[in-house]
């Protein structure tokens, strides 16, 4: 079944031409024009992706990302004609997945949408219930992890992370994955910052840092977390 992208833009001409260059590639495609009517497709359609503009009639697009973000994790790429760094930086912290200035190219665009699309497929939803694996238990209600029961301080990075791993417990999650899922799309740093965070992760998780049990090294590839089988449990 084709994915389903919603475009929510008040400029008609732009939402026919993005529509156009979408169906070429075989996504299904539904429209928007106004703030409120997003709120409703979003509820009706239930599409894949949203691509969503800032400035809007009725409801502008914070307002519609912020709402969305209150029943749905579907991925959302804001687009704007402004390119204020602040504008970036709301948007993601409304829970916008990426942000495309306008004028944009419909080969980028398309890059966009793919990524996004490919890391709803790639990954399962973050971890509804308390999971233990080994003496580490993770807790996504009270964002609380304990380690043979003692709870350990934790910055936002280092749950992100372990969070992450602990969900896919047994599999190899790449490094790119790793950076998409916890710095977001749009970091441009140094990738060894992400090294870093699994030393100090495992700092506070493993009995030997040096020799790990739970956070292992795929070299080449990434990181994964084990399993209750492999620690014999």
């Amino acid at each position: 079944m084709a994915q389903k992208i919603l475009i929510v833009d008040d400029e008609r001409l732009i939402v026919d031409s993005v529509k156009y260059g979408l169906q070429k590639e075989a996504y299904t495609i539904v429209a928007a024009y106004d703030g409120e009517q997003a709120i409703t497709k979003v509820r009706d359609e239930k599409p894949d992706l949203v691509l969503l503009d800032i400035q809007l009639p009725k409801k502008d697009g914070w307002a519609v990302c912020r709402e969305i973000r209150q029943t749905s994790r579907v991925p959302i790429i804001m687009l704007t004609a402004r390119s204020e760094e602040a504008d970036k930086v709301l948007g993601l912290e409304l829970g916008a997945d990426d942000y495309l200035a306008k004028p944009f190219s419909m080969r980028e665009l398309l890059a966009r949408v793919r990524a996004a699309l490919r890391r709803v497929t790639e990954y399962v939803e973050p971890l509804a219930q308390p999971t233990k694996i080994g003496d580490v238990e993770i807790d996504p209600h009270s964002h609380r992890v304990t380690i043979c029961g003692k709870g350990l301080e934790l910055t936002k990075k280092e749950y992100d992370l372990l969070q992450v791993l602990m969900t896919h417990s047994g599999k190899v999650v790449t490094r790119n994955d790793l950076i998409d899922r916890v710095w977001q799309t749009d970091w441009v740093g140094d990738t060894r910052t992400l090294d870093v965070h699994i030393r100090w992760l495992r700092e506070k998780i493993e009995n030997n840092p040096g020799k790990p049990r739970y956070i292992q090294t795929v070299r080449g590839v990434g990181y994964r977390f084990a399993t209750n089988d492999e620690l014999g449990l």
